[in-house]
């Protein structure tokens, strides 16, 4: 059996981090997680040069091989484990298809609403193309519920294109993101599931804040509440 150690940073904010360990946890597959937080400039890179050759995260390593990006790691699960990608070949498409999608695109919703698990905004403003992303992420939603039957994006079973877009449903919660009500369902089934209900419970007792994450929060809307325990800043 392989033995996968899982390098990961804040899972208050890690996005990427948060789509292959969401997978493996959701499949049962096996795994050690090594979580390298953030230092005060937002990132580790020195740091996570020990482990990923881009001193990035997330970064899978499986003895003497190592895997890097969210989306590589997901193809090298799945060669290796069912059910990453649906078995029905349609489905696997649309799935491949929607994962790439979310791995290349929607550029303004990750920078204007960035993932803070425990803090709650109201943004500034939703408009121009901060709107279209979440318009196109509704499309996409409910075009996979309605395509596969739900309850999840390709069907009856969690699968890879869920785990790429669960960060979505962690922005949602945070900045009250306006969406249709079959892909506001959606959103509320990812953050019921056991591993992201795990995940978010673990992210609001990190004894870690990060001053430029959390600026970066702060600058998309005002703050109504933040929910993480009293903590110490990186320095």
């Amino acid at each position: 059996m392989p033995h996968y150690q899982l390098y990961i940073a804040n899972k208050n904010y890690s996005s990427w981090s948060l789509r292959p360990w969401l997978l493996l946890s959701e499949l049962g597959i096996a795994f050690d997680e090594t979580l390298v937080p953030f230092n005060a400039r937002g990132s580790s890179f020195e740091a996570y040069r020990a482990f990923s050759p881009t001193g990035k995260v997330p970064c899978l390593v499986d003895g003497d091989i190592t895997v890097w990006d969210s989306l590589a790691i997901t193809e090298y699960l799945a060669e290796r484990h069912a059910g990453v990608w649906p078995a029905d070949v349609v489905a696997r498409a649309w799935a491949r298809s929607a994962s790439a999608e979310m791995h290349a695109g929607f550029a303004a919703l990750r920078s204007r609403c960035p993932m803070s698990c425990g803090m709650r905004i109201k943004p500034h403003a939703i408009n121009g193309d901060l709107k279209r992303d979440i318009d196109r992420n509704d499309e996409l939603w409910n075009d996979g519920l309605r395509r596969f039957g739900g309850p999840y994006l390709a069907g009856a079973a969690f699968s890879a294109v869920d785990a790429f877009f669960a960060p979505v449903a962690f922005r949602f919660q945070s900045y009250g993101l306006p969406m249709s009500d079959d892909a506001t369902g959606y959103a509320m089934r990812l953050l019921s599931r056991p591993a992201m209900v795990s995940w978010y419970k673990a992210a609001l007792h990190e004894p870690w804040r990060e001053p430029a994450h959390d600026a970066e929060v702060l600058a998309a809307g005002s703050l109504i509440a933040d929910l993480r325990r009293e903590t110490r800043t990186l320095t």
